[in-house]
């Protein structure tokens, strides 16, 4: 597996919880990313890497790196290198094995079946056997996980999954286009009501009382309605500092397609 590199485009908690995962089981793993990402879960998101250089989450550390060419260094240090390549422009040059996208734009955004030999990914906008090898379901539910050879996931429906109960409520969205100025930190408990953020003097206000489990990086430039943060109705503290159910849910199912893979090809 040593000679395995799996390229994951994208940073985010899902990505992060993947990346975990095929690492403890032994593959080299590394993050491409774009120059300011947007995620929100910030503690459990490799993608803040980009903004201070490097983060740990469950004891695996990845790394920024500063081009292409340092990539093997990090990964034989036993970290996960992370770099900045929104169009996936190094892929060729690192040559992997697998590819996942794991951005979750909800639409293709340049990954192509013929830049790997596996060629894997998450949630709606690909289809199987076309533009990709293997697409995995992300919708909550049932089919969590589950994995395609032929055919689509279960289209967007705009809904974000249930949450201790909680929906649409539990998301925070930019009231106004600027800068944002946090005066919460991930990890707060707070009450419905209270002033979580600020964008341009404009009050971004809970709806929901819990734990604010995610926010994006303080001083991000954010449009009105934009998803910003995410409070969770539990409460409970260290769900914001650990991989999601969601994501190692799907970090076993990129694992399952990666060993079928491998089996096939002995």
């Amino acid at each position: 597996m040593n000679n395995i590199l799996v390229i994951i485009r994208g940073g985010g908690d899902l990505a992060t919880g993947v990346a975990v995962r095929l690492f403890r089981a032994g593959f080299p793993v590394m993050i491409l990313e774009i120059e300011r990402p947007t995620v929100i879960r910030l503690p459990v998101s490799f993608a803040r890497a980009i903004y201070e250089g490097k983060l740990i989450v469950e004891d695996v550390e990845a790394v920024l790196i500063p081009s292409w060419e340092k990539a093997e260094d990090i990964i034989k240090q036993g970290k996960i290198p992370v770099l900045i390549d929104s169009e996936g422009n190094y892929i060729e040059k690192l040559s992997p094995t697998v590819i996942v996208d794991a951005i979750l734009a909800k639409c293709n955004l340049g990954t192509r079946i013929d830049q790997a030999p596996l060629v894997i990914a998450l949630g709606p906008g690909f289809t199987a056997g076309k533009d990709v090898d293997v697409v995995i379901e992300t919708i909550r539910g049932h089919n969590l996980g589950r994995v395609y050879y032929q055919g689509q996931a279960v289209p967007d429906t705009g809904v974000p999954g249930e949450v201790g109960g909680e929906s649409k409520r539990r998301l925070l969205r930019a009231p106004a286009e600027g800068k944002i100025v946090p005066l919460h930190q991930i990890g707060d408990l707070v009450k419905a009501g209270e002033i979580i953020a600020e964008v341009e003097g404009v009050p971004l206000k809970a709806e929901i009382s819990g734990v604010l489990r995610g926010l994006i990086y303080p001083q991000s430039w954010v449009v009105r309605g934009m998803k910003v943060g995410d409070i969770d109705p539990r409460g409970i503290r260290e769900y914001c500092f650990t991989v999601s159910d969601k994501a190692r849910s799907l970090g076993g199912a990129v694992l399952e397609v990666i060993c079928a893979y491998l089996t096939k090809k002995q």
